[in-house]
């Protein structure tokens, strides 16, 4: 049985290379590439990482063009999920620039939204959304996610807590580029360390904003 070896240099030249000739003819002729450097050693990647996050999936590299004036047909990234509950785990993805690692809730139907938004302001839980918030910027990460310019109606504007109840989803990520150890076995621990330092975030949307 194949184990993870790294994610190599030819899967992030791989999406260098789409970006100029994001085509079905040069997918076609590419698609071993693909298979052999993107899919393959992501698939063993995300196996590996299963027993402490969870089962991921990795997203169709096919873009939906029904209603995009963008008719390029493939997407110029190759992304993974590991979900926790529905919309809510820990993100990887690939393309010309590198790695990124991240994680969060990403749906909000408006239950979801309106639990966010109760947890985020009640004293006890809202404080530790922002202790955790305030960590996770701290290792790095960018704060992300849907956000309105002011805050939501029937919160004070003043709230200790407003940027967090902009937010109609909430997420985290670090681009970490190409670094020596992506291409080696190494890779699976950093990633790992980096959703560790993560699990707080996406446990505490788990709890609160998650169905």
């Amino acid at each position: 049985m194949n184990t993870f070896a790294g994610i190599p240099p030819e899967a992030f030249r791989f999406y260098a290379q789409l970006e100029d000739n994001n085509n079905r003819d040069w997918w076609l002729e590419h698609k071993a590439t693909y298979d052999e450097s993107v899919k393959e050693p992501l698939t063993l990647l995300l196996s590996e990482l299963e027993p402490e996050f969870g089962p991921a999936k990795l997203f169709r590299p096919n873009r939906d063009i029904r209603f995009s004036l963008d008719k390029s047909p493939y997407k110029t990234a190759q992304g993974a999920f590991a979900a926790r509950q529905e919309g809510v785990g820990f993100y990887l993805q690939i393309n010309a620039d590198g790695l990124l690692i991240g994680g969060g809730y990403h749906s909000h139907t408006p239950a979801q939204l309106a639990r966010f938004r109760a947890a985020a302001d009640a004293s006890a839980s809202g404080a530790a959304l922002q202790d955790i918030v305030d960590a996770v910027a701290g290792a790095g990460f960018a704060i992300e996610g849907e956000k309105l310019k002011t805050v939501p109606r029937g919160f004070d504007k003043d709230h200790p807590r407003a940027e967090l109840l902009k937010h109609k989803s909430l997420s985290a990520g670090v681009e970490v580029g190409q670094p020596e150890w992506v291409s080696t076995p190494a890779a699976k621990e950093q990633i790992a360390e980096r959703w560790r330092q993560l699990r707080p975030l996406v446990e505490w949307v788990g709890r609160y904003a998650a169905p």
